[in-house]
């Protein structure tokens, strides 16, 4: 029995199809042999559907299995190609919530680090610029709220893809995301994600070329008032 995404799904045409990943879901199969969610997305459309033959579920970007929020996938290999294109060209634009414990000492910056990968380790470490191999990191970042317990809401904009990026250089700049224990954090969360969230998306679609602005709900942000 295919397991029950409607809960998920945040947008859905004949082209594309976008979830709210939660923590701990794969978006592409690994190492680990689990289920990924684009082959639980064949499955749930095949039976909701009464398709008969092969569905197609084509993975346009990812998010690390601890990382929650929007993942859009391509139902057909026309918008797998029109939207690869798009994210290569950097007209896919993503905005993250990170929750972290020490509050920055800005509340808004641009941060710039060198990042090395450890394959081995599975984790990216800030290192000189003339590190070999390391490769440049770019992120915004804006502190939205603060809660009552002393938690601190920050709101990120990538101008780069590394691996691990926004987890790096955040605890970098000495505040490592909440749960993350990789990266410094001195506690996991309950469900054994971490506190970032893939909170907004914007791209033009593929095919009718009309602009697509997706956001998904994260309960973890309830803890904020006044968060837009």
């Amino acid at each position: 029995m295919p397991l029950d995404l409607s809960d998920q799904i945040i947008y859905e045409d004949n082209h594309l199809i976008a979830l709210n990943k939660r923590a701990g879901q794969i978006v592409q199969g690994d190492k680990t042999g689990d289920t990924p969610l684009c082959d639980e997305i064949k499955a749930y459309l095949k039976q909701r559907d009464n398709k008969p033959g092969n569905v197609f579920c084509g993975v346009i970007h990812r998010l690390d299995r601890p990382v929650s929020g929007i993942v859009v996938f391509a139902k057909t290999s026309k918008a797998l190609a029109r939207m690869n294109a798009l994210v290569q060209s950097r007209q896919f634009h993503k905005t993250y919530w990170a929750i972290v414990r020490q509050q920055p000492p800005q509340l808004q910056g641009t941060l710039r680090d060198y990042l090395l990968r450890n394959e081995q380790k599975n984790k990216s470490f800030v290192v000189a610029a003339n590190t070999a191999n390391a490769k440049e990191a770019i992120l915004d970042y804006e502190m939205l709220a603060t809660s009552k317990g002393g938690y601190h809401l920050l709101e990120i904009h990538l101008h780069t893809g590394r691996h691990h990026q926004i987890r790096c250089q955040l605890a970098n700049m000495g505040c490592p995301i909440r749960g993350d224990l990789k990266y410094g954090y001195p506690r996991s969360n309950a469900d054994g994600g971490i506190s970032l969230h893939a909170h907004s998306l914007s791209f033009v679609h593929p095919v009718s070329h009309a602009e697509i602005v997706l956001t998904a709900p994260w309960r973890e942000a309830e803890i904020f008032d006044n968060v837009r």
